[in-house]
């Protein structure tokens, strides 16, 4: 079987921990820049992964891992000092091209916890069946916990699922996983814990060039911390060396800033990955495809064709054991500024220059910097109720024992809002996310303009928009594209109907889509930055979002009250209508 992980496809800025500091001069990286090669196969998707190996070598000859001294400074080993003028002997060494093999360390912190136990583990499982790691990797599970390896070993396994092709050799390969998997017990700001991993990494490194990534699966009152014991204390000597970060990053625009002004104290921005697993979807990933490589799609893409756009996130439960995380951010911390407003940045941006991560991320920025900034008059928020249906009670938000009872913060938003560029100049942009609504899912619906002096409108009536084409991209569940044509009703008689051209994924494609981290801890490995969120990028998305956030706090602005099961607060229908637009989810023809 083909290999997914390769070297080559790395664009890593190889570090050592004495090299960490952000304020390094440029001149002492060595950064290979990604290039992906793209294999179109008819009735397949395109393949970004590079398979191809090559010598990893710099423009000067010298081997990629081998780090400059800097200026007055000798090849001494010292571990006293800042960690800026910290050199170890090893991070010096010349390494022939070719001759050292590479092994990647994945150290899960916070290896105990839901997270790290249903999303984490079973992807890196996912990535080892398919045969998308490195030859050589080690999993390394990191908590406060007390754990054995075997303990550990015997968690992983509760959550790791044979779902792929259902093939044969699943148990063996499960086995094969869990033997590469191993525990540490430490406290999150303990240097010795972390001088203590570093040793049992460095055993199962043993001969191999070493690469490490910290997948930061803790609360964000942690990361610098974590972050700090790691980068000085359990780093790779002369490989690269890359942290995951989960959300939330920060509350608002000043905390997020704070957050990275902090990380950046140990690590450079190319070590650090903001992760947000919607930018992993298929569907998501596949936006960008269905603008640019399709001609049919382009010349639409824009406020001459689009009447609006609609980014629709539901949830069918409540907080459900999580209220006391959730009432600190609410729904427009928790979906919107990150997850909705990434997904719009994607749909909106002009073409990039190549499919360089920097290129696409450069173009992102760019979007959230000509957004009109949000007013609290184009903001409807809510908050469930309990309710009782079929015989059942559903319990209201603040009835969570971990919510205050006199709690404001919304579990419901939909905001309109516009982008003040020559593309999308006057076309709405509607969010709309919720919990506890009648139905689970996330869509993006592009309602094209009616059609100029529409030779059919009498079979409509005066309602247009049942003449309007729209296009769906169904992100989860049922993964979908389709688009809403008119077209006669076969017969003697002119009857129009509104009909879907459908691609449905799992007909199209019956192999069972990865998991949105499965793609985006591949990309990590590999250094591809594409699908990671960038600081500059971070603040404008709290930039837009931090003075709404704010009024809406100070005012302490009450949410509407809507049924647990329902559509959500009847204010969101008159948002729309003050735009003359419709949700296009509460039409009843969805596919």
């Amino acid at each position: 079987m083909a290999k997914c992980y390769s070297p080559s496809s790395s664009s890593a800025t190889f570090l050592s921990s004495s090299s960490l500091k952000h304020e390094e001069p440029i001149s002492r990286r060595i950064v290979i820049p990604k290039r992906r090669n793209i294999t179109l196969i008819s009735g397949s998707y395109p393949s970004f992964r590079s398979r191809k190996q090559f010598e990893l070598k710099s423009s000067n000859g010298y081997p990629l891992n081998a780090i400059s001294l800097p200026d007055g400074l000798s090849g001494k080993s010292s571990t006293e000092g800042p960690v800026e003028n910290r050199v170890k002997d090893d991070s010096i060494s010349l390494l022939e091209p070719g001759n050292a093999k590479s092994t990647v360390s994945i150290t899960v912190v916070g290896a105990s916890g839901d997270l790290a136990k249903k999303k984490i583990f079973p992807a890196l499982f996912a990535l080892f069946y398919e045969d998308c790691l490195p030859e050589h990797f080690t999993i390394f599970g990191y908590a406060r916990s007390k754990m054995s390896d075997e303990e550990l070993r015997n968690m992983i396994s509760k959550t790791l699922t044979c779902r792929i092709d259902n093939r044969e050799n699943c148990s063996d390969k499960m086995d094969q996983f869990l033997q590469r998997c191993f525990y540490h017990s430490g406290q999150y700001n303990s240097k010795v814990n972390f001088s203590e991993l570093d040793k049992k990494l460095k055993e199962k490194e043993v001969g191999r060039l070493p690469n490490r990534l910290f997948y930061l699966s803790i609360p964000p009152n942690i990361f610098v911390d974590v972050v700090r014991c790691a980068s000085q204390h359990a780093s790779s000597a002369n490989g690269w060396t890359r942290v995951i970060v989960e959300k939330p990053f920060g509350r608002d625009l000043e905390s997020s800033g704070e957050l990275t002004r902090y990380l950046k104290q140990y690590l450079t921005e190319d070590q650090i990955f903001r992760i947000d697993h919607y930018l992993g979807k298929e569907l998501v990933e596949n936006l960008s495809v269905l603008r640019f490589s399709n001609l049919v799609f382009e010349p639409l893409w824009s406020r001459n064709y689009i009447r609006n756009v609609q980014l629709i996130f539901s949830e069918d439960f409540g907080t459900e054991g999580r209220g006391g995380y959730f009432d600190n951010y609410g729904i427009i911390r928790d979906i919107m500024q990150n997850h909705l407003l990434q997904i719009l940045a994607l749909f909106a941006m002009e073409t990039p220059v190549s499919l360089d991560a920097e290129d696409i991320r450069n173009e992102k920025v760019k979007v959230l910097r000509s957004m009109r900034p949000l007013q609290i008059d184009d903001l409807i928020i809510g908050q469930y109720k309990g309710h009782m249906a079929g015989g059942k009670s559903y319990p209201g938000y603040t009835d969570d024992p971990t919510v205050p009872n006199d709690s404001l913060t919304p579990t419901f938003a939909a905001a309109a809002l516009f982008i003040d560029n020559a593309r999308w100049d006057g076309v709405p942009f509607l969010m709309k996310a919720g919990k506890a609504l009648y139905t689970k899912g996330a869509e993006i619906r592009v309602q094209f303009r009616h059609v100029p002096g529409n030779l059919y409108k009498w079979n409509f009536g005066t309602d247009l928009d049942k003449a309007t084409n729209e296009l769906v991209l169904r992100v989860q569940p049922d993964e979908a594209i389709y688009l809403r044509i008119n077209n006669k009703v076969p017969g003697l008689g002119m009857r129009l109907d509104r009909s879907d051209l459908n691609l449905l994924y799992k007909a199209r494609y019956p192999k069972e889509i990865p998991d949105a981290y499965e793609r985006l801890l591949l990309d990590a490995i590999e250094g591809e930055r594409r699908l990671f969120i960038r600081s500059d990028e971070l603040d404008a998305a709290w930039a837009l979002f931090t003075p709404l956030l704010k009024e809406l706090e100070e005012r302490k602005i009450a949410p509407e009250l809507y049924p647990y099961g329902s559509r959500g607060p009847v204010g969101a229908h008159y948002l729309a209508a003050k735009y003359n637009v419709r949700w296009g989810d509460l039409s009843g023809e969805d596919s």
